[in-house]
Formats: C-alpha cells, structure tokens, sequence
C-alpha cells in the first residue's frame, strides 16, 4: 500500500510502540503489529489490532493507573 503521508513509501509489516493519553492516565502498548511506511515511519493498524489496542487501554484507565507499560496482547 502506498503511504497516505509522504505519498512516496510504500508500507510493509512491522510493528511500532503506541503511547495514549486518557484522562490521568498514560498507557505504552510495544510491539503493535502495524503497516509501517518504509520511507517515512507513518503507521497503519488494522481494525483488529486497533479494537485490541482501546481494550487494553480502557482496562488501564478502569484500574486506575496512572503510567502503564503493556506489550501487545493478541
């Protein structure tokens, strides 16, 4: 796939670390499976691994961490 940013890379599958930000709370989740554009970094998740992503957010905000560090969980 071509990228969306730079318009010149093309992507390919890797995997990249993710930081949000809800509320009090900051979550880190590594090793997201993700297209990632070859040429300037930007990257693209699937619906699956994005829907995976917001459940392992939202399970840190409800046990109220305040800095959570997770590795990706399929």
């Amino acid at each position: 796939m071509n990228c969306a940013i730079c318009r010149n890379g093309e992507t390919a599958p890797g995997s990249v670390t993710l930081s949000l930000n809800r509320g009090e709370t900051v979550v880190v989740i590594k090793d997201v499976p993700a297209e990632v554009c070859v040429n300037c970094g930007e990257y693209y998740l699937d619906s699956a691994a994005a829907q995976r992503v917001y459940v392992q957010a939202d399970a840190a905000v409800a046990r109220n961490a305040e800095i959570e560090v997770l590795r990706f969980a399929a």
